[in-house]
């Protein structure tokens, strides 16, 4: 029974270490993480294309005003006589500002389109910085919780290598197989006339057979074949 309690302690300890609250929780971390990134990058490539685009249009907006600097100083100049190349030029410089006018609303509108580029990809970057800052806190909490049940596997290991040694190598041949057949429970205490492994109490006729039994025999459970170990509080 020493044998099977440091053997169910690490089956414990097992179970422990595979249930932790913090492995789900880096799974959903991991998760939106992934999903925050990819927007990240989604809105990046947003800001990336406008603010390109807010660059063409200033130089388009610059090389019509530049144009019609020019036009302007040469009308300005008197060096125009011609009343039908004065009129040409009168009409370019109205189709220039016409052109100005719609270039520069063109701007605003993709300068207003950035900025709300700009301000939602401040907010996901803040998102994805706080999950990560949380992944990596609940991650070291993990590994915390890990280091600390691995001690113990070791505490509970020495001990059962103090154990094993005093159990007779066929007891503890028969006893492994039977542990890994029953789901690590390979020996069992019987009290009250119960079976501690299958919890199913044993008839009279097995109890009967069990008491006539010498202690050092080795008994098995009539219902779910684990080792019974007698114990005082038996009831045989």
């Amino acid at each position: 029974m020493d044998l099977q309690d440091t053997d169910s302690a690490l089956a414990r300890l097992q179970h422990r270490r595979g249930s932790l609250p913090e492995l789900a929780r880096i799974e959903e971390l991991t998760a939106e993480v992934a999903q925050l990134r990819g927007r990240q990058v989604e809105v990046e490539t947003t800001v990336s294309d406008l603010t390109r685009a807010q660059k063409k249009a200033d130089a388009e907006v610059e090389q019509v005003k530049t144009r019609r600097t020019r036009d302007e100083e040469r009308l300005s100049s008197g060096a125009i006589s011609n009343p039908k190349d004065l009129e040409n030029l009168q009409h370019e410089l109205g189709a220039l500002e016409r052109r100005i006018s719609t270039l520069e609303d063109e701007e605003l509108e993709i300068m207003e389109q950035l900025e709300i580029a700009q301000a939602e990809l401040r907010a996901v970057t803040a998102d994805h910085d706080a999950l990560v800052a949380e992944l990596t806190h609940v991650t070291a909490a993990r590994d915390a919780a890990v280091e600390a049940i691995d001690a113990e596997v070791v505490s509970v290991n020495e001990e059962r290598e103090s154990v094993a040694p005093g159990v007779p190598a066929d007891l503890l041949a028969l006893y492994d197989k039977v542990r890994h057949q029953y789901g690590g429970l390979g020996a069992a205490a019987l009290r009250a006339r119960r079976c501690e492994g299958c919890r199913l109490e044993l008839n009279g006729a097995d109890l009967r057979e069990i008491a006539a039994q010498p202690e050092d025999d080795v008994v098995r459970c009539p219902e779910c074949s684990r080792i019974l170990v007698r114990t005082a509080e038996s009831g045989l």
